[in-house]
C-alpha cells in the first residue's frame, strides 16, 4: 500500500523509437504533460535513420533528469522495450510508443487504481485513430467481473498503452517474449493473466492508438493470427489449472476456431494471401467442418491459381 507520507510512487514509461520523427514530439509531450508528475520517460531509439535522435535528446535536455535516450540497432520494438526495462527505476511501468499518445490524465487514473495495493494491472479503455480509420472510443468490458481466462483467449484484451503495471509483476515475467514477433503483447498479457488475476478497470478512454494502414506489423493478418494462436496454445499449456473450466470443444473454438473465422474474414476482405495461409492451416489440423470444404480446397491450390480462382467464381 502507498504510504500518503511520502513521496508519490516512480512510474517508468517504456517508448521504442524507430524512425518516428513526425509523431515523437507529441509522444513525448503527452507523457511529459501528465498530470500525475513523478514519470521517468525511457526512449529507446532503435537505429533510426531520420531525426528521431536528434529530436529526443533535444527534449531531453529540455526535461532535465526526466528523458533517458538509449540506443539499440535494429532489434524491434519488443527486444528494445526489454532492453529500456533493465534501466528502469520506477515502482510501476507502462508503455506507449513514439507515434501514440496518452490524454494528460492517464497515469493519475491508471495508479489510482493500483496505489492501494490491491490489484497489480490496471487497464483503461483506448481509441484507434489514423490513416483508414473510422474507429469509435471503447472501454473493454470489467474482465475481472466475469471470467478473465475466456476473455483474454478470445483476443487480446488491450493495446500495450492501455495499462500500467508492477514493475515486479513485469520482473516475475521476465519482461517480453521475442517469439511471437506480430503478437508480443498478447502474449505478454497471457502470461501476466497466468501469473495474477488481480487486475482492475478503469472505465475511461485515456490512450490513443494511431494506425499507419498495411504498413504496419500488425496488419500481416495471417502472420498475426497464427502467432496469437501460439501465444494462445502456450498459455494453455502452462496454465492448466487455470483453463480447466473450459470445454475441450470450447477451447478448440477460442484457438484454432478463431484462426477459421480470421480465414474468412480475410478472404472477404480480399485478403488472399492471408486467407490462403489461414485456410491452409485450418487444413492441416482438420479444424473446419463439411460446410468449410469448397473455401480449404481452394486454399490449397498455388497462390496464383487461387486468386484467379476467386476472381472467376467471386467467391
Amino acid at each position: 500500500m502507498k504510504d500518503t507520507n511520502g513521496p508519490p510512487d516512480l512510474i517508468s514509461v517504456i517508448m521504442p523509437c524507430y524512425n518516428a520523427s513526425s509523431y515523437v514530439e507529441e509522444a513525448i509531450a503527452s507523457v511529459m504533460g501528465q498530470t500525475y508528475r513523478n514519470v521517468e520517460l525511457i526512449v529507446v531509439d532503435d537505429g533510426s535513420s531520420d531525426a528521431s535522435a536528434t529530436l529526443v535528446q533535444d527534449l531531453a535536455d529540455r526535461h532535465s533528469g526526466r528523458i533517458q535516450l538509449l540506443h539499440t540497432s535494429r532489434l524491434g520494438p519488443f527486444p528494445a522495450r526489454n532492453f529500456a526495462l533493465k534501466h528502469s527505476h520506477g515502482k510501476y511501468l507502462a508503455f506507449l510508443d513514439a507515434d501514440d499518445w496518452w490524454l494528460p490524465t492517464t497515469l493519475e487514473r491508471l495508479y489510482g487504481a493500483l496505489a492501494d495495493g490491491s490489484a497489480d494491472l490496471a487497464y483503461c479503455g483506448w481509441q484507434n485513430v489514423g490513416e483508414g480509420i473510422t474507429s469509435e472510443p471503447y472501454v473493454p468490458p470489467e474482465y475481472e467481473a466475469g471470467d478473465p481466462v475466456a476473455a483474454f483467449l478470445r483476443a487480446c484484451p488491450w493495446p500495450i498503452h492501455a495499462a500500467l503495471t508492477t514493475k515486479a509483476l513485469v520482473t516475475r515475467l521476465g519482461g517480453f517474449s521475442e517469439r511471437r514477433f506480430s503478437a508480443m503483447d498478447y502474449d505478454f498479457w497471457l502470461r501476466a493473466l497466468g501469473l495474477t488475476r488481480r487486475i482492475k478497470r478503469v472505465p475511461e478512454v485515456l490512450a490513443f492508438y494511431r494506425w499507419h494502414g498495411k504498413s504496419q506489423v500488425s496488419a500481416v493478418k495471417w502472420r498475426q493470427v497464427l502467432d496469437a494462436l501460439a501465444a494462445q496454445q502456450d498459455f494453455i499449456r502452462a496454465n492448466p489449472a487455470l483453463v480447466r473450466h473450459l470445454s475441450p470443444a470450447k477451447l478448440r473454438d477460442l484457438t484454432e476456431g478463431q484462426v477459421l473465422r480470421q480465414a474468412y474474414r480475410a478472404f472477404w476482405k480480399r485478403d488472399l494471401l492471408s486467407a490462403q495461409k489461414l485456410f491452409r492451416h485450418v487444413a492441416a489440423r482438420l479444424a473446419f467442418s463439411f460446410k468449410d470444404i469448397r473455401h480449404v480446397l481452394a486454399a490449397l491450390l498455388p497462390l496464383p491459381l487461387y486468386r484467379r480462382l476467386v476472381r472467376l467464381t467471386g467467391g
